[in-house]
């Protein structure tokens, strides 16, 4: 009789006739075993562990398989994940502080959020198969200047706080160099948002002065200051005055606004503010315990180029018709390393489509509407308090109550409102916070005037406080009031009705090439499957609808995910101190690097500020370090694209009393692991630094190697590469961090919950958990594949990138490879031998042949990065490497003459369906190749919405915000 056999954490491994026949891992691997074995035969690898034990040097191989739960099928991993949701309970949550539940139109839940056609897609850099999801952002820029009456605004940020950081930033950048160091923030922010940029400001040796609203002075070093509106009790104030008076002192103001009670509110960009932040959450975004959520920063023109974020602009393409792209994309890190001024390299594209897309379903009357019925709830509220004996609404308010209470504690009261299964925010003993929202009823209301009226049914006639309430509109007198117009495009005018709302979401997703339609083969993003079972329960109420700072008791579930999670990521890294807050990757690099800062501080080695980083290295790498307050040294590569080790010993014994960490890519940037990695740890450790990994590569090294046995102390992971996240089309993403033990006491706290000890770092995200709706996703995963199915994806990586560059070689020859001849998880083919065709030119004719381009020119200029995941098939790796070859014969004919230089196929590609169906056609070329150059194109062509666009025209001619693209239409959209 067959054994099993116990596990450490009290899971049972079944015998494997005992197993669920539906096993995830099959599912998740695109190759099957017949094709695995045809795969490894053209590479002449005898096995997966063959190839992998001839790619990885042995001396960082894992001697053990990783201690994880034995697989769960889907069907068990979902019912287990839901045992675990139950232990939420999803009370009432009147908390506010920048967060509220809304209600998200079904028709965006179902064609949006829960659709991978808008889900898989990655950041939209080839803009010709992206129009679809830029256009919905072009949506929310405009949204967002017209809502706060700003000039330009980008296409979101990570969250409300870190928005107001970077806010910071840009006003510091602008006036740092007068000598300027403080920060001024009024004390009624959101407590969140004024620890975040504490965090910052620290880590840049600027000062933040914490003062009453009223008491805001500025002088010759106050740079900027920060304003809520309305304030985080709910105060209505008009800022005129202070926004004055800064700028007679030469300072910048900033205002972090909410964005719905913009509708009926005075927007800041008409009392002169300079920067506007916040979150679109409430615009149909589930609560999500915290996130993803759009935020958004809104400016002023003349301060574009010094915006952090993406921007989304309207150009031409080659028949001077409308086109969308990213504009201003020397900001990208990648260019200005050191220089950028921010790290974010990313949006929360997915979230900012949402909220863009519940402005368009509502259009700007039903924002009124919604805002009018916030607010009167809010009035009914307050006017049923005053009649109780509390005073409520003196001053003017929106949806946000201060109630102060006469006769009970505040620590009465919400104890008695835990009772009816609501939350309740204390500001002190006698003051209560309330904050209203879409989903509040007049049930909800009659609710809580029983609350406060010691759970006795009060004698009021509700019917008679709403006339009362309801008298006067929900208008504000001068100078709240809103008076200006908002969303009048016809975008934002059209699709009211369901039918019309799903019809334009279903035309923005056919615009875009997504992983619904072919595999996406950008090196180093990691463009894997994301399951259908990993995305379910992101939906679930039990996840979606909790408060980011309701009580722990009630998200017991919560934390038993992240109590999961963080052992199981302890165990893939060797890294046992995890932290699950920072909510990119950037936020990731960002977090490790001040972890890294406070244990030399903690040792008394304040002088440790050098970060060496690789000329190699991902942009935000130099950009992190310089906002965590290192300097930046950088280390030269070889010419295989190793690390130089003589270069790094002679920078890290030229800085080896001011070393604070070494940030390095493994496998490198170049797509290949160095046998000299532990040598590289070792010179960092002699001269007392910490090795800093990037967690960009970790889908190589999973069950095969781990970072904290190579030789690293921090690793960041991309939660939307290597762990199934979605890339949402430029975002969400999560990048938590995992640290050696004695770096574990400084990982990042939180002011509200998820405090540590003393020695933790501030916050470095809004919520204590980051994003943490999405992290389900990465929990079924790893609860679906097991430590067995975990190595055989990274294996499957290795081969699939393996059997891509063995195909295409002869023709496009692989630039660096490992000692044993092999490439890590991805490869750098060298198209630096054409003389009349570019690498631009071979990107938009994939295209052509219905796929997305690999990297395009990164990390070495004339070359494209692939990284086919483990998740491709073979017959798709075979029609990818098939598109290519097919393109090299594109190009001999035009490089030989047989075809025309300037007037060919790559030149002119990508070719739009209108273009190819025109009446004329005079190109040298005929309209089937053009468009049908590969036979599986005649089962299912993708058509490029846009012909090549012109990015010089796009910048040069810069907007980025309309009423809609048919605004820029020549003819019908």
């Amino acid at each position: 009789m067959t054994e099993t056999i116990e596990r450490k954490d009290g899971d049972t491994a079944q015998p494997d006739w005992v197993a669920h026949p539906d096993r995830f891992a099959q599912r998740h691997l695109g190759p099957g075993l017949a094709a695995q074995a045809q795969m490894l035969e053209a590479l002449e690898a005898p096995s997966l562990a063959a190839l992998a034990d001839a790619a990885v040097p042995t001396a960082i191989r894992l001697a053990r398989p990783l201690e994880l739960p034995q697989p769960a099928s889907e069907s068990e991993a979902l019912a287990e994940l839901r045992a675990i949701a139950s232990r939420n309970q999803v009370y009432r949550s009147y908390l506010g502080l920048g967060y509220h539940d809304c209600i998200t139109p079904p028709v965006i839940q179902r064609n949006l959020f829960e659709n991978p056609g808008w889900y898989t897609q990655y950041t939209p850099y080839q803009a010709e198969i992206s129009q679809g999801r830029l256009e919905g952002l072009l949506n929310f820029q405009t949204m967002v200047c017209d809502l706060t009456g700003m000039e330009i605004a980008n296409a979101s940020l990570l969250d409300e706080a870190t928005a107001a950081a970077e806010a910071m930033h840009l006003c510091h950048g602008l006036k740092g160099a007068e000598g300027r160091d403080t920060f001024v923030v009024a004390a009624d922010c959101h407590p969140q948002t004024l620890a975040v940029i504490r965090t910052r400001a620290k880590a840049l040796g600027l000062r933040v002065h914490v003062c009453a609203p009223e008491a805001i002075a500025c002088d010759g070093s106050v740079f900027g200051v920060l304003v809520q509106y309305p304030a985080t009790d709910g105060v209505v104030r008009d800022y005129t005055r202070l926004v004055e008076a800064a700028h007679a002192a030469s300072t910048f103001v900033v205002v972090a606004a909410d964005l719905l009670s913009l509708s009926l509110l005075r927007p800041p960009g008409e009392f002169g503010a300079d920067v506007v932040v916040g979150n679109a959450q409430r615009f149909g975004v589930p609560l999500g315990y915290g996130g993803p959520h759009a935020a958004f920063f809104a400016t002023r023109d003349a301060f574009k180029r010094q915006m952090p974020g993406r921007l989304v602009g309207v150009s031409k393409d080659a028949r001077g018709k409308p086109a969308l792209r990213l504009s201003l994309q020397t900001r990208e890190q990648h260019i200005r390393r050191e220089k950028a001024t921010s790290n974010i390299c990313t949006a929360q594209a997915l979230l900012a489509n949402m909220a863009s897309m519940y402005a368009v379903y509502h259009g700007p009357e039903g924002l009124r509407r919604i805002a009018r019925r916030v607010h009167l709830m809010a009035c009914v509220l307050a006017a049923g308090l005053r009649r109780l004996g509390c005073q409520a609404g003196d001053a003017p308010f929106f949806d946000t109550l201060r109630v102060g209470l006469e006769t009970q504690t505040s620590a009465e009261v919400i104890r008695l409102a835990e009772a009816h299964r609501i939350n309740l925010r204390a500001l002190d003993e006698r003051t209560i916070v309330v904050a209203l929202d879409e989903t509040t009823s007049l049930a909800d209301v009659t609710e809580l005037l029983r609350v406060f009226n010691r759970d006795a049914a009060p004698a009021l006639d509700l019917g008679e406080l709403v006339r009362a309430a309801g008298s006067g509109g929900g208008d504000y007198p001068a100078p709240h009031r809103r008076m200006s117009g908002f969303l009048a495009g016809a975008v934002f005018n059209r699709h009211h009705s369901e039918t019309e709302m799903l019809r334009y979401l279903r035309r923005l997703e056919a615009r875009d090439l997504s992983l619904t339609t072919s595999m996406i083969p950008l090196g180093s993003c990691t463009m894997k499957l994301n399951a259908s079972v990993q995305m379910f329960p992101v939906s679930w109420p039990e996840f979606a609808r909790l408060h980011p700072f309701a009580p722990l008791s009630q998200a017991q579930g919560y934390r038993r995910l992240f109590q999961d999670l963080e052992r199981w990521l302890a165990e893939i890294t060797g890294l046992p101190g995890v932290s699950l807050q920072p909510n990119a990757g950037s936020q990731g690099e960002y977090a490790g690097l001040l972890v890294i800062r406070a244990w030399h501080e903690s040792r008394g080695e304040d002088a440790r500020r050098v970060c060496l980083i690789p000329q190699s290295a991902h942009g935000t790498n130099p950009a992190s370090a310089v906002m965590a307050g290192l300097r930046v040294a950088p280390v030269a590569c070889d010419k295989a694209g190793n690390i130089d080790l003589a270069d790094l010993r002679a920078k890290a014994a030229a800085h080896a009393h001011e070393l604070a960490a070494l940030m390095i890519t493994y496998p490198s940037t170049h797509g290949v692991f160095e046998e000299g990695i532990q040598e590289i740890c070792r010179i960092v450790h002699e001269s007392g630094g910490l090795v800093y990994m990037d967690g960009a590569n970790l889908n190589a090294q999973v069950g095969l190697c781990r970072p904290g046995e190579i030789g690293a102390d921090v690793c960041h992971l991309n939660l939307h590469k290597t762990f199934c996240i979605p890339h949402g089309g430029g975002g969400p993403g999560m990048g938590p961090i995992a640290v050696a033990q004695r770096l574990a006491p400084f990982l990042p706290s939180h002011p509200i919950l998820g405090a540590s000890g003393t020695q933790a770092i501030g916050p470095v995200s809004a919520a204590p958990w980051g994003s943490a709706s999405i992290l389900p996703i990465s929990w079924v995963y790893i609860r679906t594949m097991g430590a067995a199915g975990l190595t055989a994806a990274t294996q499957v990586a290795i081969l699939n990138a393996n059997y891509i560059a063995r195909k295409v070689e002869r023709h496009f020859p692989v630039l660096y490879r490992g000692p044993g001849g092999f490439v890590a998880h991805e490869c750098i083919l060298d198209l630096r031998q054409f003389k009349s065709v570019t690498v631009e030119d071979v990107a938009k004719r994939l295209m052509d042949y219905g796929f997305h381009a690999p990297t395009v020119s990164w990390p070495v200029a004339g070359t494209l990065m692939v990284e086919p995941t483990e998740s491709e098939s073979k017959a798709e790796l075979d029609r990818f490497c098939a598109a290519l070859l097919a393109i090299h014969a594109e190009i001999v004919a035009i490089e030989t003459g047989q075809a025309d230089r300037q007037n060919n196929v790559l030149k002119q590609a990508p070719h739009t369906a209108d273009v190819v169906c025109a009446n004329e056609w005079s190109r040298p070329y005929s309209r089937a190749q053009a468009a049908y150059p590969a036979p599986w194109l005649h089962e299912h062509k993708f058509w490029p919405a846009v012909a090549r666009i012109d990015n010089v025209h796009g910048d040069r001619n810069l907007i980025c915000s309309c009423a809609g693209i048919e605004s820029y239409a020549t003819e019908p959209v």
